[in-house]
């Protein structure tokens, strides 16, 4: 594995100030948002009980950045997460974002690769459509399985899981169409 490849390990002390082991100096969460931006990956671990603390901090940092007006997560979205906390879709959500985010990263790149010497044609809207027709895709993909085996089940023998699971899917497809909708209206 390459050096670069390695996260950044940051040590939490009992004082809470967070210290940079690379550079054997302390850091703030404004300094580990700004490895991040520059793509590095980061790991943060409590010195006393060896606990990773990652999670917790990138939170931090979302909900700092948030909270001074820097939105990126409109109000639907939040809503829509803390909705998954307490349903079935809980097991499908962390996998739909991860896909998500891998989906506009590769788009962003596949854009960029295919304007070389030009400005970055994602300033305004970083791969929007990419991602849209790449989400379609993955729902396509992940709606193709589920719709297949609701259509092998007798419609009157439907056990009420699998109308709740149905019902979820629908409010999902509902949710992530009026997302589209107004990410295209941006």
């Amino acid at each position: 594995m390459a050096e670069d490849a390695k996260p950044l390990l940051i040590k939490r002390y009992a004082s809470r100030r967070l210290y940079n082991t690379e550079t054997s100096d302390y850091v703030t969460l404004e300094d580990i948002a700004s490895f991040i931006r520059d793509g590095r990956e980061v790991q943060i671990i409590d010195l006393k009980s060896g606990d990773d603390l990652t999670r917790q901090y990138l939170l931090q940092i979302v909900a700092e950045h948030e909270s001074r007006g820097e939105s990126v997560l409109p109000v639907d979205v939040l809503t829509d997460l803390v909705r998954s906390y307490t349903t079935n879709a809980q097991s499908v959500v962390p996998q739909f974002l991860a896909a998500s985010f891998e989906m506009l990263r590769e788009g962003q790149s596949k854009i960029l690769e295919g304007f070389p010497g030009m400005p970055n044609p994602m300033a305004k809207m970083p791969g929007f459509e990419a991602l849209q027709k790449q989400q379609q895709a993955f729902m396509k993909m992940m709606m193709g399985g589920w719709k297949g085996d609701a259509e092998s089940d007798d419609e009157t023998e439907a056990s009420p899981e699998k109308v709740a699971d149905r019902e979820d899917l629908n409010a999902i497809k509902k949710q992530l169409a009026e997302l589209q909708s107004k990410l295209s209206k941006l």
